[in-house]
């Protein structure tokens, strides 16, 4: 027979369970991606591998010791500070074919960013069983992604070595160029960065990946950060090719984000000029937008996951999905990310009635949704966007 020990203070005996600590899942959102054209290097086609240093991306995706246009733009990622949190480089299994690397980078679900090395061309749309080529590609690929609820973004540029002209920002944003890439979707990023180059001495200059660089910028920064005139590192514009007052407001109007060097910020550098979407949206104008927007999407589906299967539709168990919600949003709320919110759950106000005080439409909701086993949750939230224009009156007096 056993012998019962008793505790030496046996007054009130606490068992401890850690059965509800489940943890929620996590989802970097500075995690970017390179697809480019690297023949003849060592890594497999059509694979994401992670690159953390200048030693990786020549060992992966350099040519016999060189330098390729996909390691390249990886030392362009890796030239930003604060860096991304994770670089991958995909290389493509044959020159230009971006479809085949985009569709092995669609299993790499931590991915938020992805741009082609080097690639300025616009490209095809997907024509029957033809792939679409160039940005098209891209394109399609992030919304696409998105759609199937994967959130990621893209970020391209317009070709550098587009000389300036008289109609420069109607030229490269005509339907026919590079205007064809903006959707409603919110998920394009364009960049313009007229004659960025790594090296002003040579001649001709040898043209830099501004997307690149851009895109490892952006996810540097928290999704709530304005992407105004936050730096860009590792390439230069003469002076001759930046752009006139006239074009940055062009471009940016348009949605295109150009790269300025303001004698308004101490020092000299490369800062973006404007923070919008290539969208045709008005609701998802701004990357920070968007970025929040997927951020909050993926944290409510990570925490809310444990409810499924588990929560009951009572009373007791709405409310408790309901506790859940605002443990998830309101640090975010604390962190000053959103500005409020608020959660309604239609049947639980239903749920709170007596049966007997409920209407017939009331009850009919209910039997309803315990047969299909849905329940829907409003979620509201405001969001307190970065000020982008401060518009001061001077007023003299005498």
């Amino acid at each position: 027979m056993a012998t019962l020990v008793q505790p030496a203070f046996p007054f009130v005996d606490v068992v401890i369970d850690t059965s509800a600590l489940v943890p929620a899942a996590q989802r970097s959102p500075g995690v970017v991606a390179v697809v480019g054209n690297a023949d003849g290097a060592a890594a497999p086609a059509s694979t994401p591998l992670v690159v953390t240093g200048h030693a990786d991306a020549l060992a992966l995706f350099g040519k016999a010791g060189a330098a390729t246009a996909l390691s390249k733009s990886l030392d362009l990622v890796l030239a930003q500070d604060p860096r991304p949190t994770k670089v991958y480089g995909v290389r493509t299994p044959a020159a230009a074919n971006y479809a085949a690397a985009l569709a092995g980078l669609e299993a790499a679900d931590d991915v938020t960013f992805v741009c082609l090395a080097g690639e300025t061309n616009v490209g095809a749309a997907t024509t029957g069983s033809t792939p679409a080529t160039g940005l098209r590609a891209l394109a399609e690929h992030v919304e696409n992604m998105s759609a199937a609820g994967n959130r990621r973004m893209a970020v391209a540029m317009i070709d550098p070595a587009t000389p300036r002209s008289a109609t420069y920002v109607d030229t490269v944003l005509a339907a026919n160029s590079y205007g064809a890439l903006k959707s409603a979707t919110g998920r394009m990023i364009l960049v313009a960065a007229r004659g960025a180059t790594t090296d002003e001495t040579v001649s001709p200059n040898p043209v830099a990946d501004a997307a690149a660089a851009v895109m490892g910028a952006i996810a540097g920064q928290a999704p709530a950060t304005s992407v105004v005139l936050k730096q860009v590192r590792g390439f230069t514009i003469p002076v001759t090719q930046q752009y006139v007052p006239a074009e940055v407001t062009g471009l940016a109007g348009q949605g295109a984000i150009p790269l300025i060097d303001p004698a308004l910020v101490p020092g000299t550098g490369l800062f973006l000029g404007d923070g919008g979407t290539f969208s045709s949206d008005p609701a998802r104008n701004y990357v920070d937008i968007c970025r929040v927007l997927d951020d909050l999407e993926f944290r409510l589906r990570a925490g809310l996951i444990g409810t499924v299967g588990d929560a009951r539709i009572t009373k007791a168990g709405l409310t408790a999905v309901r506790v859940r919600v605002e443990g998830i949003l309101g640090p975010l709320q604390l962190g000053a990310v959103i500005d409020d919110f608020s959660v309604t759950i239609p049947l639980l106000a239903i749920l709170a009635l007596p049966e007997s005080a409920r209407s017939a439409a009331e009850q009919a909701q209910v039997v309803t949704a315990r047969q299909t086993r849905q329940v829907s949750v409003l979620i509201s939230i405001t969001y307190g966007p970065a000020v982008h224009r401060l518009n001061v009156t001077l007023a003299p007096q005498f």
